[in-house]
C-alpha cells in the first residue's frame, strides 16, 4: 500500500492536472516529490479535511495558520511554486463545478476523500479568522470593527515587525542602490520625508493626516517641517501610542490625535492632505465620497498626496472579488482598485491629478524586511499574540512581497491639487522639484 505522501501526492496532481512543484511531507513521516525542492508538511488529516472543504487559498491560509500545514526551506519559494496552482486558478463555485465535471477530477476527490479519513468533519476555522458579515457596506461601525481587527493585535507586536520607525506602509529604498546596507528605518524616514515635500509643507501650514497609524508621520512632518498636524486612526490603541509618542517628542503644541472617522473630521481647511495606505480601506462604493470629503477639507492651492496600494485591472471589472485569505484574516472589507480608477475618482471630486509614482519594488522590498524582523523575534511575537495570528503574519507579508515582485499588485503616490477658481495650481513649472 503506499504511504500517505505518495497518495496525496497522486491524487492532488491528479485532481490540479498538473505535477506538483514541491516535495510533500506527510503525517505519518512520508516523503514524495522531488528531493531538493523545499517540502510542504501536511502535519495531520485536518489540513486534507480544510482543502477539501475549502479548496485553494482559503482552505489552504486555514491549514497554514491552524498549524496543520507547515513549510521546511524557503517559503519564498514554497509560495511562488505553488501559485500557479493555486492563487492564480481561482475558487470561484463556477470554476468548481466546471473542474468536477472531469471523471479523472471526481476520482481524485473521491480518493482525498477516503485519505481524509473514515469521517470528513468540517474543522472550525482558527480563532483569529474574522466573521465575516458587513458584507463591505463600508459604514463607520463595519470600518471601525475592520480597522481594529487588523491593527489592535498589540503595539508591542507592531514594533517587532515594523521596528522603530513604526511606520506600517511602503518604505522608499533609492539610496539601497549606491548603500547596500542601509536600514529599513532610513528608508521609512526617506518615505516620510518624500510625502513632506511632495506636499510642500512649511512651517505655520496645517496639515490632516488621514489614518495616522502610530503617528510617525505627524511625528516627522511636524518636528521637521514645522507643520500644525491633526492626525486621524479608527484604532484606539495607535491613538494611545501616537499621543505617547507626541508627548515624548514635546510636540503636544503642535499635534492632535483622534480617534475619529474621515467622514467626521469638519474643522477645514488643511494646506495639505496626506493619506498613507489608509485608502485600501474605503471601498470602490465609497471612493468617491472620500475623495469628496477631502477636497472640501483643502484650501484652494492645497494637496493632496493618496499612497495606495492598486491591483492590476480586470477584463471584467464586475467580477472582481476580495481576496479570501486576506479579507478572512488580515484586512476585512479592503478592496484595491487599478491607478486609473483611483485618478479617475480623484478627479471626479474636483482634483487635478499632477504626478503618479510608482514605487512597486519598493514595497517588496519592505515586506522582506518586515518578514525577517518577525521570524528573527519569532518566539516573543507568539507570546504577545497567539500562534495563529503570527503565521498570518508571516503568510501574508511573504505571499504580498512576491505579489509586488511579479507585478500582480503595485503601490502609487498620487499627487492632487485644490485649485483656485481661477485654475491656479500653486505648482512650479518643473515638474517633480521634490527630486
Amino acid at each position: 500500500m503506499q504511504d500517505a505522501a505518495s497518495r496525496l501526492k497522486t491524487l492532488s496532481e491528479q485532481a490540479l492536472g498538473a505535477s506538483l512543484p514541491v516535495r510533500l511531507r506527510a503525517w505519518d513521516g512520508s516523503e514524495a516529490g522531488p528531493p531538493q525542492a523545499p517540502a510542504l508538511v501536511v502535519r495531520n488529516r485536518r489540513a486534507l479535511r480544510r482543502l477539501l472543504w475549502k479548496p485553494g487559498e482559503l482552505g489552504l491560509a486555514r491549514a497554514w495558520v491552524a498549524g496543520d500545514l507547515g513549510v521546511e526551506g524557503d517559503l519564498y519559494a514554497v509560495l511562488d511554486l505553488m501559485a500557479d496552482h493555486v492563487w492564480e486558478r481561482g475558487e470561484d463555485a463556477r470554476g468548481l463545478t466546471e473542474a468536477l465535471r472531469d471523471p479523472k477530477v471526481r476520482a481524485a476527490v473521491r480518493g482525498l476523500l477516503k485519505l481524509a479519513g473514515p469521517a470528513v468533519l468540517v474543522p472550525p476555522g482558527p480563532p483569529c479568522e474574522e466573521i465575516r458579515g458587513s458584507r463591505h457596506r463600508h459604514t463607520r461601525r463595519s470600518d471601525k470593527r475592520a480597522v481594529s481587527h487588523h491593527y489592535d493585535v498589540g503595539n508591542d507586536f507592531y514594533e517587532i515587525v515594523l521596528g522603530p520607525s513604526m511606520v506600517y506602509s511602503c518604505a522608499y529604498w533609492p539610496a539601497l542602490e549606491s548603500h547596500p546596507d542601509s536600514t529599513l528605518e532610513a528608508a521609512q524616514h526617506d518615505k516620510l520625508d518624500l510625502v513632506c515635500r511632495k506636499l510642500d509643507l512649511r512651517p505655520g501650514q496645517r496639515l490632516l493626516d488621514v489614518g495616522c497609524g502610530w503617528g510617525s508621520m505627524a511625528v516627522h512632518a511636524a518636528r521637521e517641517y514645522g507643520v500644525g498636524v491633526v492626525g486621524i486612526t479608527l484604532s484606539q490603541e495607535q491613538a494611545a501610542y501616537a499621543r505617547k509618542r507626541v508627548a515624548e517628542e514635546g510636540l503636544t503644541d503642535r499635534i492632535e490625535i483622534r480617534v475619529q472617522d474621515y467622514r467626521d473630521v469638519t474643522d477645514g481647511p488643511y494646506d495639505a492632505v496626506s493619506s498613507i495606505g489608509m485608502a485600501e480601506h474605503v471601498g470602490a462604493d465609497r471612493y468617491l465620497e472620500y475623495a469628496e470629503n477631502l477636497y472640501a477639507l483643502l484650501a484652494p492651492g492645497g494637496r493632496l498626496l493618496n499612497h495606495q496600494i492598486s491591483r492590476r485591472p480586470q477584463h471584467d471589472e464586475g467580477s472582481y472579488s476580495l481576496d479570501g485569505f486576506m479579507d478572512a484574516y488580515v484586512f476585512p472589507d479592503g478592496e484595491l482598485a487599478p491607478v486609473g480608477t483611483t485618478v479617475t475618482q480623484l478627479e471626479r471630486a474636483g482634483f487635478e491629478v499632477r504626478d503618479v509614482e510608482s514605487i512597486r519594488e519598493h514595497y517588496a522590498l519592505t515586506l522582506r524586511r518586515w518578514v525577517a524582523n518577525l521570524e528573527a523575534d519569532w518566539a516573543r511575537a507568539v507570546r504577545l499574540t497567539s500562534p495563529g495570528r503570527a503565521r498570518v503574519w508571516r503568510l501574508y507579508m511573504a505571499a504580498s512581497a512576491l505579489a509586488f515582485e511579479r507585478n500582480r499588485i503595485g503601490v502609487n503616490q498620487v499627487l492632487a491639487v485644490r485649485t483656485s477658481e481661477s485654475g491656479d495650481s500653486g505648482m512650479p513649472l518643473r515638474s517633480r522639484t521634490w527630486n
